[in-house]
């Protein structure tokens, strides 16, 4: 009770106090703005949702709804820009992009320098992040490496709030708020762009299914557009124009159909008939040549500058080529190939300055390479596979009608072959009979050679023989005087020498004919040695009423030869001269000296006064045992024969030449001896 009644005091205030229920509707007050507040926040996300919903209802163009929710959005939230993007997928394969900015950033003088959306998305990681599949609760983690990337970008972007988009599981787009001034994103701006999600999602998604269809339309028309294209080839290969004309209409529909800027069939030329033996991915000796060209007259292309029709170069210069040697002849394909780091770069009439995405699909046949198809584009192309397939598909017929037209014309090359050598046998056997006759002709007159060697073969041997038996016979009888008998043995000494030189000179002949080693050189003084044996014959022409003149150089030459072949060479010429030269006529010995490439050599010329030879003599006055018709003096035949054999020891030459005399019924006769002055080995 003690506790109780100290407590009654404090009692004494009434209960119904109006102050106790004043400070109850003050404590109330700011919740009740609280919940004003956030019913007003709420009908605002709604209609918000509300909105953009209707855009989605009302829009027939994608492009034109991802415009209005862009500009909505921008509007509510009171950005500087606001930027959708659709993230790629199975059915969009390209990122879609949408962006609005505020009226007062519009009419800037240059605004694509200012904000560039391509280079946001290239460093943006909302894409990267999107793509990572997060959550909407991930959005202050986007927010902050939003703002730390775009630090590097040339934009004035100071704020960035932005959140990836799901649908049915999957992200497919992004939402950026941008801010071009520093700024601190509330939460209720957060929780608005979280509420916006989902009906932005269904927009992308929407976007997603219209490029899906239009892709599959576009697939549509490129097939009934492919299929067109083979029936087409097809015509064309059971046409028959010529291989050159079909492939450059097969270049020209391929290249048309898949919208090519330019298009060029070459075909190969090998150069090394072993290539086909060597191993794969080995560069071949080839020569390239265009046999086909199409080009689309674009104002930008460049390509109806471009004329290479009938240009060639060789694929060891072309490192473009030799990428489908070096993949084993499949598709070469290059988005740029400017950027490649090839050693050879493509040869020139490619142009990759103008055309530098490239697609280069081999012509094969039985793993060789005929040619090359070249589809070539001035700005970056992505080729399909079913656009692959159609180039392939047409290289195929292409090849198929080369090898084709390649066997046409190698079996009618063949039939003309064969119409040729039956033509060329009625020919021969038209000839056949003339021929024989001329055989028989010959025949005859080697016949007739053969006749006149053995008579003056046996001439050479017997009358020296007769002669001596008669002197032996003579020498024999009795009661001979002494003068007689002196007189025989003079005769049998002549003939006897006359036999001994005629073997002497057959044994020399088949010595100098067979085998032999090289002269023995010596050093001789050429003048000298004319001199010596000009003087040792001025007796025995004299007995024929004849003279010799001596034609040197005042300043000696030195001659390299075998002095035993040289002095016979002269001393037959000069023999010759003698029994062929007119009488009271002068024999000419003469000695130059010339220099031919660089060779030094002597000229030597004996020249005589006598009876013309005729080109026929000529050619035969130099051959055994054969002398001039309608003419007989002795000898054994084998001078002009032996003059021959010496000089070619000596790699020399020597040529007779016949001038006739103006007013008269002789000529000069003059033999023409060219001699090396010095050896290989001692020439200074």
């Amino acid at each position: 009770m003690g506790l109780l009644s100290e407590g009654v005091p404090k009692m004494k205030k009434p209960l119904s106090s109006p102050p106790h229920y004043v400070g109850d509707r003050d404590r109330l007050k700011p919740y009740q703005v609280k919940l004003m507040q956030h019913q007003e926040e709420r009908a605002r996300q709604l209609q918000l949702v509300q909105e953009i919903n209707q855009i989605i209802a009302n829009s027939s163009a994608t492009a034109l709804m991802l415009q209005d929710i862009a500009q909505l959005l921008g509007v509510a939230f009171h950005v500087d820009c606001c930027c959708l993007v659709s993230v790629a997928s199975e059915t969009s394969k390209e990122a879609t992009t949408t962006n609005w900015c505020a009226n007062e950033y519009l009419g800037l003088p240059h605004p694509e320098e200012m904000f560039s959306m391509e280079q946001l998305l290239m460093h943006s990681p909302v894409l990267q992040c999107a793509s990572q599949q997060l959550t909407i609760e991930d959005i202050s983690i986007i927010q902050n490496s939003l703002v730390v990337g775009c630090q590097y970008l040339p934009l004035p972007i100071k704020a960035v709030l932005a959140i990836p988009t799901r649908f049915g599981g999957k992200n497919n787009g992004v939402i950026n708020l941008i801010k071009f001034q520093p700024y601190e994103w509330s939460e209720s701006e957060k929780q608005l762009l979280k509420e916006v999600e989902s009906a932005c999602a269904i927009a992308f998604s929407g976007v997603a299914q219209a490029q899906l269809i239009a892709h599959q339309q576009q697939y549509v028309q490129k097939s009934n557009q492919h299929q067109s294209l083979i029936k087409q080839l097809t015509i064309l290969n059971r046409s028959n124009l010529e291989l050159n004309q079909m492939l450059q209409l097969v270049v020209a529909s391929t290249a048309e159909s898949l919208q090519a800027d330019r298009g060029l069939l070459i075909l190969l030329k090998y150069t090394d008939p072993l290539f086909r033996t060597q191993a794969k991915k080995q560069i071949p000796k080839a020569k390239a040549t265009v046999i086909g060209e199409w080009a689309r007259e674009t104002p930008n292309s460049g390509t109806s500058e471009l004329d290479t029709l009938a240009e060639s170069f060789l694929i060891s210069d072309c490192g473009l080529c030799q990428r489908a040697f070096i993949d084993s002849g499949k598709a070469v394909i290059f988005d740029d190939y400017i950027d490649q780091n090839d050693t050879l770069r493509a040869a020139r009439l490619f142009a990759i300055d103008k055309l530098p995405a490239v697609l280069l699909v081999p012509l094969e046949s039985q793993g060789k390479i005929l040619g090359f198809l070249v589809l070539q584009q001035s700005v970056i192309r992505s080729w399909q596979p079913a656009e692959l397939n159609l180039v392939e598909m047409v290289c195929a017929q292409a090849s198929n009608a080369i090898i084709q037209s390649q066997t046409l014309r190698q079996v009618q090359t063949l039939v003309d072959e064969r119409t040729a050598k039956l033509q060329s046998s009625l020919e021969l056997q038209a000839k056949l009979h003339e021929r024989t006759r001329q055989y028989v002709e010959q025949l005859r007159k080697l016949n007739e050679l053969k006749d006149e060697f053995l008579s003056n073969m046996s001439d050479r041997l017997r009358y020296p023989l007769t002669n001596m038996l008669m002197s032996i016979r003579n020498l024999r009888l009795p009661g001979i005087a002494p003068e007689r008998q002196a007189r025989y043995m003079d005769i049998l000494e002549q003939e006897c020498t006359k036999e001994i030189n005629l073997i002497n000179d057959l044994l020399t002949l088949q010595k100098l004919e067979s085998p032999h080693e090289a002269p023995q050189l010596e050093s001789i003084d050429l003048n000298t040695r004319i001199q010596n044996i000009a003087a040792s014959f001025e007796k025995k022409l004299a007995e024929k009423g004849l003279k010799i003149s001596v034609d040197l150089p005042e300043e000696s030459l030195k001659l390299q030869t075998e002095l035993e072949s040289f002095d016979r060479i002269l001393q037959e010429l000069l023999t010759n001269a003698c029994k062929y030269s007119e009488h009271n006529t002068i024999v000419h010995l003469e000695a130059s000296h010339q220099v031919d490439k660089q060779i030094d050599q002597v000229i030597m010329k004996v020249t005589n006064t006598g009876h013309a030879i005729s080109e026929e003599e000529a050619t035969y006055i130099f051959d055994k045992f054969r002398r001039g018709k309608g003419r007989w003096t002795p000898g054994t035949g084998l001078g002009l024969a032996l003059v021959k054999s010496l000089v070619q020891h000596l790699n020399g030459a020597i040529a007779v030449e016949s001038l006739p005399i103006l007013d008269s019924e002789q000529s000069e006769i003059c033999f023409t001896l060219t001699l090396p002055q010095f050896s290989d080995e001692s020439k200074p």
